[in-house]
């Protein structure tokens, strides 16, 4: 038999659909609710983890910079010295005391050049050992972390694999419930499921109220709900109503298609 389109379908029988989906899409929230917080944790340690990864990289990036800064430095102490070197030879060849003092300012200065690249290297060494030190630190967060993620995720995977038969064919069920409802409808019922604390968009009539709510429904407007006229919502949270026959008759329909 053909499925029927939506403009072919009656409102009972988009009522019907609407309840069944409210049964497989509860059932499937109570599936991922055993989840817990897992999902989260798993979520949150990921990005704790790549964050760190991240400080671990820039420190790399930072001491591989002051790597080639004592590397220019130590450079240019060899050219300091070479110079001195070249000064120091032509002070034997000078033939005044004013060329003589010349090269020896060149020279003092070739010296302080030196001593500053000697300093500049000691402060690029404290700060690599210090950045080492964090890298390490943060090597060990790291391990620990990813053990604690591989858990958390073993955990998880068990879970998923616990329900994975059952979600999958609930979403199935799911996708072809949707499809007979139409947009317009679909979008205020899944509104009403993002806005509701228990996901619950279609509600029965229980002893003269919508499901869970304490304010009365008039009888005639009971009755209106009953004939399965038209989409009715309750006044007070909006929750597409059904009756609680239908309820009943569709509860235990979906229990025999789910088990």
């Amino acid at each position: 038999m053909a499925t029927k389109i939506k403009s072919d379908i009656s409102v009972e029988e988009k009522l019907r659909a609407l309840y069944d989906l409210q049964i497989i899409d509860s059932r499937l929230d109570e599936i991922r609710n055993t989840r817990g917080e897992l999902p989260m944790e798993v979520e949150d340690l990921d990005a704790e983890i790549a964050g760190l990864e991240k400080r671990v990289t820039k420190f790399n990036a930072e001491i591989t910079e002051l790597q080639d800064e004592i590397s220019n430095k130590k450079e240019s102490i060899k050219n300091s010295e070479s110079s001195i070197k070249k000064y120091v030879k032509q002070q034997d060849n000078v033939r005044n005391n004013r060329e003589f003092e010349s090269l020896a300012k060149e020279i003092e200065f070739q010296e302080l050049e030196i001593q500053l690249a000697e300093k500049r290297i000691k402060e690029f060494s404290a700060k690599i050992e210090q950045k080492n030190s964090l890298i390490a630190d943060l090597n060990d967060k790291l391990a620990s972390l990813k053990n604690h993620l591989k858990h958390k995720k073993d955990e998880l995977d068990t879970l998923i694999k616990e329900t994975e038969k059952e979600e999958q064919f609930l979403l199935k069920k799911s996708d072809e419930f949707a499809k007979l409802i139409d947009e317009r409808l679909m979008k205020s019922y899944n509104r009403l499921r993002s806005n509701s604390k228990n996901g619950l968009a279609v509600v029965s009539i229980e002893r003269g109220a919508a499901k869970g709510s304490f304010f009365t429904i008039p009888p005639q407007r009971q009755m209106e709900i009953a004939t399965r006229k038209k989409v009715m919502t309750d006044e007070h949270s909006g929750k597409i109503l059904v009756d609680e026959f239908l309820a009943k008759e569709e509860v235990e329909k979906m229990e025999k298609l789910l088990n």
